[in-house]
């Protein structure tokens, strides 16, 4: 299997499978004499961490993270810091329960990757997906969290923003409230709602979908190409790339084509210090390079089709039959791409930063 690296010069290569023995990644191009340490890595893990609430699966995994390479003390600190050498961190699987899908070992799961997987490699892994499992996605969180470190004075942080079809008030922003909650929604009025609505979701073995805004703020103009390395088109490519998500758009995005040009312009003044802008029209990006202001981006999960009504489907024999997915699964799996999404976008800023100093210094 190919293309499990993402990144030009900070590079990302992720491993393993969800009912493995452990998942992980390596980390290539991470400039030296940075202090990381596995808490700075921790932090960010417990936050997708499986099982924190009845609102995700029920999954127990503690995503205890092992640095295997790539950093040392500072002979003079005692500081650990990077080398400049791979960073390989390991992430052990604890909790498998690969005899939940026993019963659809040879069943295609309608709306998962069991069919393509098999079209085009001969062979699944039908515990719980293997590489096509949003368990993948604990090895990018480690990543993003090494990412963070290379983009000092930049803030990435991200907000679930709507559930179902019911959205956020933008009115009621607040990031502190984020935390507070185990949906990652900036809109304390919402949540209670969320609560009741996910409720109803998850008793009746349905699922959801979400959409998940990212915000990275203190990016420095300049990162980006204006071509074939657009710093847009590298976000779009990174969160298309997370599981189940199935559309995204960079600032004002979809809603952009029902404005004229006089709204969607983000005019500018001269302030004391420098070029300001009026509006973020265009997400902190023009002609593929930051502008300086917020990068802002905006991705759709699916719900997941891991539910427990009978769907219709084939067997790997070309069979008609019907398929029920037991074992355990989000009622709503963007709940979770939160720190994923902040996690690809410190990623591929990281990668713009470091490409922006080998070409201009």
């Amino acid at each position: 299997m190919s293309y499990n690296t993402f990144g030009h010069l900070f590079r990302v290569t992720t491993f393993g499978e969800s009912h493995g023995v452990a998942i992980g990644c390596v980390v290539d191009g991470c400039p030296p004499l940075i202090p990381l340490a596995a808490e700075d890595i921790q932090q960010d893990l417990d936050r997708r961490r499986p099982g924190q609430s009845r609102f995700t699966t029920q999954r127990q995994e503690p995503d205890q993270v092992k640095i295997l390479s790539g950093v040392m003390a500072h002979p003079e600190s005692g500081v650990q810091v990077t080398t400049g050498a791979p960073i390989a961190l390991l992430i052990e699987n604890t909790d498998q329960r690969s005899k939940d899908y026993s019963d659809i070992k040879d069943k295609y799961r309608p709306g998962h990757a069991d069919f393509t997987y098999e079209a085009k490699y001969g062979i699944r892994d039908y515990r719980g997906g293997g590489r096509s499992s949003a368990r993948e996605t604990a090895s990018r969180v480690a990543a993003g969290a090494v990412a963070r470190k290379v983009i000092p004075g930049v803030t990435v942080r991200a907000a679930l923003v709507q559930m179902g079809p019911h959205k956020i008030d933008r009115e009621k922003w607040d990031w502190d409230e984020v935390g507070r909650n185990p949906f990652f929604c900036p809109d304390k009025d919402k949540v209670a709602f969320f609560e009741g609505y996910l409720d109803s979701i998850r008793k009746s073995g349905s699922s959801i979908g979400a959409v998940i805004e990212v915000v990275a703020e203190g990016v420095p103009a300049g990162l980006g190409a204006p071509i074939y390395g657009k710093l847009d088109s590298d976000l779009a490519t990174a969160m298309m790339s997370i599981n189940a998500v199935k559309g995204v758009e960079i600032g004002e995005g979809f809603n952009a084509a029902a404005l004229s040009g006089e709204e969607n312009a983000d005019e500018m003044r001269m302030g004391n210090n420098g070029p300001s802008f009026l509006s973020n029209h265009a997400g902190g990006i023009l002609g593929g390079i930051s502008t300086g202001q917020s990068v802002v981006v905006r991705f759709a999960v699916k719900p997941t089709s891991s539910i427990l009504s009978p769907r219709r489907t084939i067997d790997r024999s070309g069979v008609d039959t019907d398929i029920l997915t037991k074992g355990r699964h989000d009622p709503c799996v963007g709940i979770r791409a939160v720190p994923v999404g902040e996690a690809m976008m410190a990623c591929v800023l990281a990668d713009h930063l470091l490409r922006h100093r080998g070409q201009v210094g």
